[in-house]
């Protein structure tokens, strides 16, 4: 009896070439894509804060509340943080200036030995702000938690936020967003072998953010009652 054989081998490669070509496509399709999204989304929060960020204090118009987003006093090591230090120096020129008459401290206080809203009010206190010129939100824990409480929680419609100024586009984004009529005030610059980390993060945050406002819906982790900022006469 005569058979046939049929050798499969030389196919096998070829199929593993299709199948790996076809995953190298899908990836790059992928990479493109999630590129073209975070571009996207970078641009949009650009230009949803499009002039309304301020450097210099003398044509930042004045307003009654300033809103200071909150970070870590100190950085690994137990340096100063710069990024904290401009801010506190921002906000106390503004008050300073005329620029707001209250500051609402926003920041992160889910650790017992961890306090972000009075580590600014130490810092604004030995700046020369008032006590009661100043009033801490210690359920700021996220930007966007910032944001919405200071609207719906402190009662502020009108507001200058401060904090740098690659972080402004995107707190300025989530303030229209909520409705508010807010502008931005950039604090100092920090050089940039000190802000390149924080900065290249900020493009992933802006991404999260336009995720947040127009797919998730999510609101601050924290909200209450509200607790408007009574303004001294």
């Amino acid at each position: 009896m005569t058979g046939s054989c049929v050798n499969f081998a030389p196919s096998l490669p070829r199929a593993m070439f299709r199948f790996a070509r076809l995953i190298l496509k899908t990836v790059l399709l992928v990479s493109v894509g999630a590129v073209a999204f975070l571009v996207c989304c970078n641009l949009y929060v650009s230009h949803r804060s499009h002039g309304l960020i301020y450097t210099q204090i003398d044509a930042l118009p004045a307003r009654q509340i300033g809103l200071v987003l909150g970070t870590s006093p100190r950085v690994v090591g137990g340096q100063p943080n710069l990024h904290f230090e401009s801010r506190m120096d921002a906000a106390a020129q503004l008050y300073h200036a005329g620029k707001v008459r209250h500051l609402l401290v926003s920041g992160d206080n889910r650790r017992a030995n961890y306090n972000e809203p009075v580590a600014m009010r130490t810092a604004l206190i030995a700046r020369g702000v008032p006590p009661d010129a100043i009033t801490c939100d210690f359920a700021g824990l996220r930007t966007l938690d910032s944001v919405v409480r200071a609207h719906r929680i402190f009662g502020a419609t009108q507001l200058t936020i401060i904090t740098q100024g690659y972080h402004q586009a995107r707190a300025l984004t989530i303030a229209r967003h909520e409705g508010m009529d807010a502008i931005g005030f950039a604090s100092g610059e920090i050089p940039r072998r000190y802000s390149i980390r924080t900065e290249i993060r900020e493009v992933l945050a802006r991404a999260f953010t336009w995720l947040d406002l127009h797919v998730l819906a999510r609101q601050p982790r924290h909200l209450g009652k509200p607790e408007p900022i009574a303004l001294a006469k």
